[in-house]
């Protein structure tokens, strides 16, 4: 199995090949900023991931924007004993982690949200 995601000064990013173009590319994950990347070569992915984030610093520094810092995916709710009972049952049943149904029941209620619209 690969590994296709690269971490640089706290920023990460997934490459994906671009049929279309014959590429890979990629864009800074978990801020609202949208920079993206690519490259022809594999050798060269990284090294171009790695300008992108230099050039958003400096992007950033230039214009005095505070950049914006990744999250991290990770929070804790707090809910009722009974809801967690029903949504560790709901993860047995399908054979998956807590963490994989309460994504999936996010996501879900996300995508019927006009919150969506801040998706990317």
């Amino acid at each position: 199995m690969t590994n296709n995601t690269l971490e640089y000064k706290g920023y990460h990013t997934r490459i994906e090949f671009d049929v279309d173009s014959s590429a890979l590319r990629g864009e800074i994950e978990g801020i609202r900023d949208y920079v993206e990347f690519e490259s022809d070569s594999i050798s060269d992915i990284e090294k171009e991931f790695h300008d992108a984030v230099d050039e958003y610093l400096a992007f950033c520094e230039r214009h005095g924007k505070k950049p914006e810092k990744e999250y991290k995916g990770s929070f804790n709710v707090r809910i009722s004993p009974a809801l967690h009972w029903t949504l560790m049952n709901i993860a047995s049943k399908k054979g998956v982690s807590l963490n994989a149904t309460v994504e999936e029941a996010l996501a879900s209620y996300a995508e019927t949200c006009s919150y969506a619209d801040n998706k990317r």
